[in-house]
């Protein structure tokens, strides 16, 4: 739904008050002006500069300051109404929301309703309605543009001939989704000036320092693919089955994401930013510690804004290492920004109607809500063990030739059993550095198997019949050997 649709449902019910926030503020005025043409209503802007300027009669101007407006705007509302209603943006008028202002705003809004005369305040994303005024404000955010309107800001810059067609022009346009049509509009511009056509290069260029100077997000670029990302079979079959685009499915049946939980160093973070390339989509990487803001509400308006950026980039996929460090202390007293934070997330979680994967690791489960993993968060949720002997012979020649050392006789040179893949990269990478063999390099290893045995253990025990094995169909199960070590109960086939 567009900005005007919305707005208009909201002026139709008689909603007085609305609280817009936007990164866009003459995109939105535009849209709202174009709104009361159609709707036939008298259209206004206030700002400080300007005072009360008319849209629908451009002559008409009122230098006010924002009290004074607001007494003019209560001696209006105290005759009967003549004509039509009224819509009046107030650009940035938080700043002046003071105890005088905020008691006058309270009058104006209460016979506004019955005068058909509404407000819109314009603020930027990250400021919320005073507690005094919640009540009677409503909270409207301003989608960034979809790439039709990114396509259109492309046409009002460049020439026909300066635009390309096909896949390059789909490439530019997945640069450019998540910038604001200011922002898109530099981007074009950049590229014409650089290379005389509008190039995806360039477009990305300039997203990414937008979106670095936001801190929300990061994007991942790198070249990581499945042929570099031993086992997990089932795993990788599973999200490139969902993920691979289908005409037989029906338009609700949209994939929502899936829950990693194993150990560390088993691969989880790499296959996130493999599946990235091995679906042809965008990886944006989420550090939700990093949104923590100091001042109030900034926290909640930094997810927010993360998400909505992540909607405008669709379709991609959203990546969370380690959600439950970012998640911790859900439901203590002293972190009510936490458990607000994670209201946010569930509820995109739940509601997201984008083309967004949203993938997620964890290290222990036990520390999540209940509540974060229920169905309908995700597609499902799968476990990673350690890996299997056939495994780790892959890894070991996959890792042996990228660091260019020997690994023939590793089976009988190095206890390896439950080396993680981590640590066998670590060890064949520390075998290049010292110029040794991997037996040698192999004393510098400490598996995670034994430093954190009990809590492997516990894990394992715990993903039991709780969560789908990434390596075979069906639920993770594990098994008790002869030596007390746990295993997974699973089958690998060997690579012809």
């Amino acid at each position: 739904m567009t900005l005007a649709q919305t707005v208009g449902e909201y002026v139709a019910a008689g909603f007085s008050g609305l609280w817009l926030r936007t990164f866009e503020p003459d995109e939105a005025i535009r849209e709202l002006a174009e709104l009361a043409r159609e709707a036939v209503y008298d259209f206004s802007v206030w700002d400080v500069s300007n005072g009360l300027v008319s849209v629908s009669d451009k002559s008409t101007a009122v230098k006010a300051g924002a009290l004074q407006f607001l007494n003019a705007e209560m001696a209006k509302g105290q005759t009967a109404r003549n004509g039509p209603g009224s819509i009046t943006v107030l650009r940035h008028f938080n700043r002046f929301l003071v105890a005088e202002t905020i008691q006058a705003l309270e009058h104006v809004l209460f016979r506004g309703k019955a005068n058909a005369r509404f407000y819109i305040i314009m603020t930027v994303p990250s400021v919320t309605v005073p507690t005094e005024l919640e009540k009677m404000f409503l909270v409207i955010d301003h989608d960034l543009p979809d790439r039709k309107q990114l396509l259109a800001v492309a046409e009002g810059v460049a020439d026909k001939d300066e635009l390309p067609s096909g896949e390059e022009l789909d490439k530019v346009l997945e640069a450019a989704a998540g910038l604001t049509r200011y922002e898109a509009e530099g981007a074009y511009s950049m590229a014409l000036a650089r290379h005389g056509k509008v190039s995806a290069d360039t477009v990305w260029e300039l997203k990414m320092q937008s979106i670095r100077r936001s801190g929300l997000l990061t994007i991942h670029r790198g070249g990581e693919s499945f042929n570099d990302l031993e086992g997990m079979q089932n795993l990788k079959e599973f999200c490139m089955s969902i993920l691979t685009p289908n005409r037989n499915r029906p338009a609700e049946a949209k994939p929502r994401g899936v829950l990693l939980l194993g150990v560390q160093g088993t691969g989880k973070s790499a296959f996130c930013k493999a599946l990235g390339n091995a679906t042809g989509r965008l990886t944006a990487c989420m550090d939700i510690g990093s949104l923590m803001g100091r001042y109030l509400g900034e926290s909640e308006h930094n997810i927010r804004h993360a998400l909505q950026i992540a909607d405008a980039m669709a379709p991609c996929i959203l990546f969370v290492d380690e959600v439950e460090r970012a998640l911790a202390g859900i439901g203590s007293e002293s972190n009510g920004v936490v458990d607000r934070m994670f209201g946010t997330l569930l509820t995109w979680l739940n509601d997201h109607e984008t083309d967004v994967f949203f993938v997620a690791t964890s290290n222990d489960i036990s520390k999540l809500p209940p509540q974060f993993t229920r169905a309908e968060r995700f597609d499902a949720v799968f476990f990673i063990d350690l890996p299997t002997k056939a495994v780790r012979d892959s890894l070991w020649g996959l890792y042996g030739r990228k660091f260019s050392v020997g690994t023939d006789d590793v089976d009988e040179e190095v206890a390896c059993e439950d080396w993680t893949g981590a640590e066998i990269r670590a060890c064949c990478r520390l075998a290049a550095l010292l110029q040794c063999d991997v037996k040698t390099a192999s004393k510098n290893v400490v598996p995670i198997a034994q430093t954190a045995k009990e809590q492997i253990a516990a894990l394992q025990e715990w993903a039991t019949g709780r969560c789908l094995s990434a390596e075979t169909g069906g639920l993770y199960v594990h098994t008790q050997t002869a030596n007390g070590v746990v295993t997974a109960g699973r089958r690998i086939r060997k690579k012809g």
